[in-house]
């Protein structure tokens, strides 16, 4: 099942960047979510990516909405990454790809590389908005920005 606006998110548990169990309902809780899917930490437009959510955390949190990454990567990687960068928010180990098959995340080049969406959530978990694109990798941060200002 693909997720789309108006859907429900579906509700995960996945290990955090430090070895936590963290669920869903943590999250969207009290406020709205944009949750992340990625395909490899430290490749350059991951990398990209991850940095230009960085940059706009602060505003992110001031509008009312936490940032969380999801890719394939282990807990392990994830770490090194979010050290290596900086990374003030989450990145989800989904190492059986479990929680992107949820969602319905594609694939990209054949089915060879994990795409590159994005959600925005509300704190009901209801799916405000949805950004798919692997390259305009700057733009996920830009689209969600959008759409939490409506919320």
């Amino acid at each position: 099942m693909k997720i789309e606006k108006g859907n429900q998110c579906p509700a995960f548990e996945l290990k955090d960047q430090e070895g936590n169990l963290r669920t869903s309902q943590e999250f969207f809780s009290k406020k709205a979510l944009v949750l992340y899917f990625y395909p490899k930490d430290d490749s350059p437009g991951c990398t990209v990516q991850a940095c230009s959510f960085r940059d706009a955390y602060e505003d992110l949190l001031e509008a009312g909405a936490d940032v969380v990454g999801v890719s394939g990567d282990s807990l392990e990687q994830h770490k090194k990454f979010a050290q290596k960068h900086k990374l003030p928010f989450t990145l989800l180990a989904d190492t059986n790809n479990k929680l992107r098959k949820q969602f319905g995340v594609p694939t990209n080049l054949f089915g060879l590389i994990p795409g590159r969406v994005t959600y925005v959530i509300d704190s009901k978990g209801v799916v405000q908005g949805v950004f798919n694109s692997q390259l305009d990798v700057k733009g996920h941060v830009k689209k969600a920005k959008e759409i939490i200002e409506k919320l």
